[in-house]
């Protein structure tokens, strides 16, 4: 049985995201998971991982707003990204000789 079961709570070690609080989603092959919460949802060594004695019920590959339900009854923040929203374009103005 492996310690990065689906619904395992860890904190991410390594990168932008290190010291968040994240939960496994799937296994991915060669030593690789697939996790989603407090940080960006992406593929991540288990080796940028700690493992937390906690896990919570979530099906493999769950959708972001299933795990941000799972993390909000928790009392545990979620990673949230708002589109950006792009400017009016200015149109160039042709120069006039006259």
């Amino acid at each position: 049985m492996s310690l990065f079961n689906v619904g395992r709570l860890c904190v991410k070690l390594a990168g932008r995201d290190a010291g968040r609080k994240c939960v496994v989603l799937s296994a991915v092959n060669n030593g690789k998971v697939l996790v989603d919460g407090n940080t960006r949802r992406r593929e991540v060594s288990v080796n940028h991982l700690e493992p937390l004695p906690e896990t919570v019920d979530l099906k493999s590959g769950a959708d972001h707003s299933a795990v941000s339900k799972v993390f909000e009854a928790a009392g545990l923040k979620v990673w949230t990204t708002k589109a950006r929203k792009t400017g009016e374009r200015t149109l160039k103005k042709k120069l006039v000789k006259g």
